[in-house]
């Protein structure tokens, strides 16, 4: 197990993915895709949770309040957001209608120059709207499936299993939309590493936010009042996106690591632990350099 992390953790490798997070401008990349999913995802849980309203009950703000336990002013922020209004109709104008469409396209390309960045595709831009829409279905379905799964209580091991269950439902998603999004240009076993990451890492801020994002929620909500949780939900997709963001750059270089490994090109024992000693020998150096600095610092105005 050491001698695994040590070879997947090693300076060389974790240089290649900083690298590739840097030429996707992964921190810009992320802001990108949660305001696209911000502008897209609101309304169309509102215009769902109208339409849907008389065959099911569909409420995103309850769904929302319930996954992360959220109270008080934070909760009555969802609300305002999430729910339409009383003499709200489920129906909408042309320039409504225009607008999600577009809003939503834009979010599945926005989705989709991530992965055409991460594995040097060539891009496509409008012409693969196509794909775009098929996968917004299935992103609607994921959303209902992952919902439904954070919505089973009960003890510890029920816990569990839905925590195993939403990764597993989040890694096949995840792989998926790779594949569809590129145009199928992406093997769908060259995007598993990048499924299996950001499936696990998800899970991880998961748990997190629910720990996070009351307090999050509560405080934009008391400073700002329903605008609150518009700071709070960005922030929040923010973190999402980053997660997705860092999953497919190291996915990629997981990827090209294992093709390397299939061809023999695989670093030996030797080259790994040079890089480790290397490593700790300039984290030394540097230590060194700030002590003495210091000590000087602290010497000087008693001389």
């Amino acid at each position: 197990m050491t001698r695994t992390l040590t070879f997947w953790l090693r300076p060389d490798f974790a240089l290649r993915v900083l690298n590739r997070f840097q030429k996707v401008i992964g921190f810009d990349r992320s802001m990108a895709l949660a305001s696209s999913a911000f502008t897209a995802l609101v309304p169309l849980s509102v215009l769902l949770s109208a339409l849907l309203s008389s065959v099911v009950h569909v409420d995103a703000a309850q769904r929302i309040i319930q996954r992360y336990g959220l109270t008080g002013a934070g909760a009555q922020a969802v609300h305002l957001l999430f729910s339409p209004g009383e003499s709200a109709s489920p129906s909408t104008g042309v320039f409504g209608a225009l607008f999600l469409a577009v809003s939503a396209l834009s979010f599945a390309r926005a989705a989709q120059r991530l992965f055409e960045q991460s594995w040097e595709l060539r891009p496509l831009s409008v012409r693969n709207s196509r794909n775009g829409l098929w996968w917004l279905f299935w992103l609607a379905g994921y959303t209902l499936v992952s919902g439904w799964l954070s919505t089973l209580s009960g003890g510890h091991a029920v816990r569990l299993l839905t925590a195993v269950g939403e990764a597993l439902v989040t890694g096949v998603f995840l792989v998926f939309s790779g594949w569809v999004l590129s145009a199928k240009r992406i093997a769908w076993r060259d995007l598993i590493p990048f499924g299996v990451t950001a499936a696990v890492l998800t899970t991880l801020y998961s748990w997190g936010a629910s720990l996070y994002l009351p307090r999050l929620f509560n405080t934009y909500a008391d400073r700002y009042g329903a605008v609150g949780a518009v700071f709070a939900m960005l922030s929040a997709l923010f973190a999402v996106m980053f997660v997705l963001v860092a999953s497919a750059a190291l996915g990629r270089e997981v990827r090209d690591e294992l093709v390397r490994i299939r061809q023999g090109e695989r670093p030996s024992e030797h080259e790994v632990r040079r890089q480790w000693d290397s490593l700790v020998e300039q984290t030394r150096s540097h230590w060194r350099g700030i002590r003495r600095d210091v000590h000087r610092r602290r010497k000087g105005p008693a001389e």
